[in-house]
């Protein structure tokens, strides 16, 4: 899987991983990118569920704890799962339990990270797949799917930066790059 593969790619080849028993794909990129509209289309084709960071991280400064989140809980051999955040009363929500045995589709900012992927691998087979897209179309799309981001779109820019600039926290190579869905 080298080079940069177009959406539809993209959703044809990790659906024909899953098929040959990958246990957890980890999708990567910045806000906007498309990450959610392809881990949404990989379970339409194949039922695998799909875990969103979004629905974790602990607030708008939560980039980093969600991040190790996927590892410590997520990806956890026993008992994972996540505590949901409650985005509107800013504070956490309530347990939400994962199947040991189910396959993943885990995606957002700050999945990919040596440290996520080791606990994938402890699962059996991953697939690491970074979206790739301009950072103009990308804010239009984000704050298209959510106006309320326009407020936060700046301070959670840096948040990336600064979760990327640190080369421990990223894969530089991942199996799969895609250009933004």
């Amino acid at each position: 899987m080298d080079g940069v593969v177009s959406f539809d790619a993209a959703v044809d080849l990790l659906a024909d991983v899953c098929a040959r028993g990958t246990r957890t794909i980890l999708i990567g990129g910045r806000s906007g990118s498309g990450k959610t509209t392809l881990a949404r289309a990989v379970a339409e084709r194949t039922g695998h569920k799909v875990v969103h960071l979004d629905d974790f991280y602990p607030g708008w400064g939560g980039l980093a704890e969600g991040s190790r989140m996927v590892a410590r809980d997520v990806l956890a051999p026993v008992d994972p799962g996540y505590t949901r955040w409650d985005w509107g009363n800013d504070r956490p929500g309530g347990w939400v339990p994962l199947d040991p045995g189910e396959v993943l589709i885990v995606e957002g900012v700050g999945t990919l990270t040596p440290e996520n992927l080791r606990a994938a691998r402890r699962r059996g087979t991953c697939v690491t797949v970074r979206v790739e897209l301009d950072q103009e179309t990308r804010r239009a799309r984000a704050l298209a799917r959510d106006p309320e981001f326009g407020d936060w779109w700046e301070y959670w820019a840096l948040s990336e930066e600064r979760h990327a600039a640190d080369a421990a926290n990223v894969l530089s190579d991942v199996d799969l790059v895609v250009a933004g869905g």
